[in-house]
């Protein structure tokens, strides 16, 4: 990227280009205007490629404005490992707070999406790369228990680097806590759709991600396991074009549709419609 922050550090028409109105694609790696890709929904106007969002952009962005009710903000996870690599876990969590103003890794809201009442749980990669611990766990539980009492479809939209490390097997047991409570909510006969954006990785595309009713993926986005480079390692082959990609993985059955960004509201208001038997009617 040097070539890139060369570019524009040159002096155009005797004044500097400010670097913070512009950013490189990474689809097509066009430089294109900042306000532009935001005015785009953070998608870049010439080649469709969906920038990362975080976790309160994609809740103002799908949800009824006034509508949104943040629920259970006060957990906050612990440290009773005391782990500590390079630096200490308890360390690595409060620099994440201070970044992204969040206690963890995903924002649990009640909220409205066209007038249809919904539960709705968003990742946020900026925090320890969405990474799933015990906090994370417990929130989708909590959001799939009230969405069961309340008769309220479930939308988890994942944007992760898959299970937290440093809790080692409190992390590890969220991904059968999770499958757990969203059977139920199955069992129940509420409607369950999951968005995944890029990336949606380890142990979170390996639970509960890929088994709601409706399984939807942003275009480009990076879904699997292991990386492509761990796999193609690990079998000694190299893998087919596209592989673990959205598109490559609607082609093969994993997921239901691929919906842009700019469409998504619409498709989830007409989905709630359709798995509600249309007992929800839009409000005035």
């Amino acid at each position: 990227m040097n070539w890139f922050k060369g570019t524009l550090s040159k002096v155009r028409k005797g004044k500097k280009v400010d670097q913070s109105l512009w950013v490189s694609c990474g689809g097509c790696g066009e430089i294109v205007y900042k306000k532009e890709v935001e005015r785009n929904l953070k998608v870049c106007p010439k080649c469709g490629y969906h920038f990362r969002i975080g976790a309160w952009e994609r809740i103002n962005m799908l949800l009824d404005e006034g509508s949104v009710v943040e629920l259970d903000a006060e957990l906050a996870p612990m440290d009773p490992l005391r782990f500590k690599d390079t630096k200490r876990y308890k360390d690595r969590l409060e620099e994440a707070q201070k970044k992204t103003g969040m206690k963890d890794a995903v924002v649990s809201v009640e909220g409205k999406i066209d007038g249809v009442p919904v539960q709705f749980v968003a990742f946020e990669f900026g925090f320890l790369g969405g990474s799933m611990g015990s906090v994370v766990g417990e929130k989708i539980a909590r959001a799939a228990e009230r969405s069961i009492e309340k008769r309220q479809p479930l939308i988890i939209v994942s944007c992760s680097g898959g299970a937290r490390m440093q809790e080692s097997m409190l992390s590890l047991m969220q991904m059968a806590k999770t499958c757990a409570v969203v059977r139920r909510v199955s069992d129940a006969k509420v409607p369950f759709i999951s968005i995944l954006s890029d990336p949606t990785t380890g142990g979170v595309s390996a639970s509960f991600a890929l088994i709601a009713d409706v399984v939807i993926a942003e275009p480009g986005a990076l879904i699997g396991f292991a990386g492509p480079r761990v796999i193609e390692q690990t079998i000694g082959q190299k893998l087919p074009e596209g592989f673990q990609r959205a598109e490559y993985l609607l082609e093969h059955g994993f997921v239901d549709m691929i919906v842009e960004r700019k469409r998504m509201k619409e498709v989830l208001a007409n989905l709630l419609r359709l798995l509600s038997g249309g007992s929800y009617v839009r409000a005035s």
